[in-house]
């Protein structure tokens, strides 16, 4: 389920969370943000495995346009995602067939955080390192199940606005 809706998300999000990490996540609902933050991020500190936690952190942190948390938030998803799943811990050595990332799961989760960081990135200003997870997320999802393809839609945007910036000069 996801946390915050109550729709029935789990495996795409990473799976169940325990009772002490579900109630954090009450809490947090029911907070001001940066309360709900705090109430997040000891959940994380107890279970450091609900991958669900990391995919909230990120998703408040970026919608407050804190991208340094919200950054943080989903570089420390990715990194439990992977040890979950069994991926190396660089994102830049996993291959396809190493995880079946179209099967709800940790895998699942890892390469949807891995788009969420490309998406991070590029509101930071930092395309070229949003342009490299793209290009790893094609390799590994080359149908775009995961949906990277919005975010490349943006960065094209974005490299388009530069040039005729620049150009313009």
């Amino acid at each position: 389920m996801n946390l915050f809706t109550g729709e029935e998300a789990d495996a795409f999000f990473g799976g169940e969370v325990s009772p002490a990490v579900r109630h954090l996540v009450d809490e947090a609902r029911s907070k001001p943000r940066e309360e709900a933050a705090v109430a997040l991020w000891t959940a994380v500190l107890a279970s450091p495995q609900a991958l669900p936690v990391y995919y909230l952190l990120y998703k408040l942190h970026a919608s407050q346009g804190e991208l340094a948390q919200a950054l943080r938030a989903a570089e420390r998803g990715l990194n439990a995602a992977a040890e979950v799943a069994g991926l190396p811990s660089d994102w830049r050595q996993v291959r396809p067939g190493m995880a079946d990332f179209l099967q709800p799961g940790a895998a699942r989760f890892w390469l949807f955080t891995l788009k969420a960081q490309a998406f991070i990135l590029l509101r930071r200003g930092e395309p070229a390192q949003a342009a490299e997870r793209l290009a790893h997320l094609r390799l590994l999802d080359p149908a775009d199940h995961i949906g990277a393809s919005v975010v490349a839609q943006l960065l094209a945007q974005h490299d388009v606005g530069v040039r005729t910036t620049t150009s313009g000069c």
